[in-house]
């Protein structure tokens, strides 16, 4: 089984179903995709764009190179947040400048980690981007608003880099 779910800002979000789920979500952003894809790589664009709302990030370490790794810390900042700290890391598996990106997530269990691709596609009114996680659980993907938080990632990255 699939979800599909569109928003009015030009995101969607697709659940798919099982054992191990996958969760697409996707926005088109008026900026070009080089534009796009550095806003992903850069700490000072990471740290606008990446903390859930509520939080703050602490860029610990990004080295934008396959088999480089990135590390974030965030911080719970809002009332009633400040449990909810964590850090989101992972290792850099494939770099497509203007293109793809594609990481490991290490940022949970062992058997919690996921892939996370994201395509950047030139349109006539900017990037679609495409982001996909593979391999989470359902608990992770039911229980923690993880399709919400990317949306939400996205429309900051928006914010971030439109002309």
């Amino acid at each position: 089984m699939t979800d599909n779910v569109s928003e009015d800002d030009g995101s969607s979000t697709e659940n798919s179903a099982g054992e191990e789920r996958s969760i697409t979500v996707n926005r088109v952003i008026e900026a070009p995709p080089e534009r796009v894809y550095e806003a992903f790589l850069n700490p000072d664009d990471i740290a606008v764009w990446s903390p859930p709302e509520g939080f703050s990030a602490n860029v610990q370490e990004v080295k934008p190179e396959e088999g480089g790794s990135f590390r974030v810390e965030n911080i719970g900042e809002a009332e009633g947040m400040e449990q909810y700290s964590h850090t989101f890391k992972g290792t850099y598996q494939e770099l497509k400048r203007g293109e793809k990106i594609v990481w490991t997530d290490e940022s949970g269990e062992e058997e919690d980690s996921s892939t996370v691709t994201v395509t950047l596609n030139a349109v006539p009114d900017g990037t679609e981007v495409t982001l996909r996680l593979d391999g989470i659980s359902e608990d992770v993907a039911e229980g923690y608003g993880v399709a919400e938080a990317w949306e939400d990632s996205l429309r900051k990255l928006a914010g971030q880099v439109e002309d």
